[in-house]
């Protein structure tokens, strides 16, 4: 897979906010052209000491769910732990491990957020709009917002509202089991994310291409 380059890593506090309003805009909310069939699920983890960060990539083909292709990658971490700025932390070897993919994927589920951010602009949206695919967030705990617990059946959903503004979803994708996250990374619409993440977690509280990489990061970084 080819990335975009469109900024350094290498960056203040206050240049990284300032980026993240300015890629924002990049953020496109447009509907999927068709049913996607090639799903990447990334997730990343830190060595014991901190020092270092492992990604790793599991991609699926739909509707079987069945594993096609699978990459890593590690590097040196550069940048501090600052709430709100996660993706210049993780996104760099998120990429390391994307470029590596032979297959293209049709959408990308980032375990974390997409505009459900304060600057509307999450680990989600920037790989998103980085590798130029369409990309959802799907995060396991709410960063902002506020919400009303949905139903507790599997695939109800109540809306994330930060002001006036929907920002996500909190989807269920387990009955009576704690609900997900869910919101627009780049290239979709909310009710396209949603039906991705109900699609690939027919058992299972996480989209299973997330849950595969999960466990395939655990396994690198031991």
């Amino acid at each position: 897979m080819k990335t975009k380059h469109l900024h350094k890593w290498d960056l203040t506090y206050r240049q990284a906010r300032d980026l993240q309003i300015r890629l924002a805009r990049r953020v496109r909310f447009t509907p999927l052209k068709a049913k996607p069939r090639i799903v990447a699920g990334l997730d990343c983890a830190f060595s014991k000491d901190g020092k270092r960060i492992f990604a790793a990539v599991v991609v699926i083909k739909m509707p079987g769910l069945t594993v096609i292709e699978t990459t890593t990658a590690t590097k040196k971490v550069n940048f501090p732990y600052i709430p709100g700025l996660l993706s210049f932390r993780e996104a760099p070897v998120c990429i390391d491990a994307l470029e590596k993919l032979k297959c293209k994927p049709d959408v990308l589920i980032v375990d974390g957020q997409g505009i459900a951010h304060p600057r509307r602009f999450g680990i989600g949206c920037h790989i998103g709009v980085l590798v130029n695919i369409p990309s959802v967030g799907c995060a396991k705990s709410r960063l902002i917002g506020s919400f009303n617990e949905p139903a507790r059946s599997r695939g109800n959903f109540s809306p994330l509202v930060d002001g006036n503004e929907v920002i996500g979803a909190v989807l269920r994708t387990r009955v009576a089991v704690k609900p997900v996250f869910v919101s627009v990374g780049h290239k979709c619409t909310l009710e396209d994310a949603i039906k991705i993440v109900l699609d690939c977690s027919p058992k299972y509280r996480l989209p299973e291409p997330s849950r595969l990489a999960h466990q395939l990061v655990g396994r690198v970084k031991t």
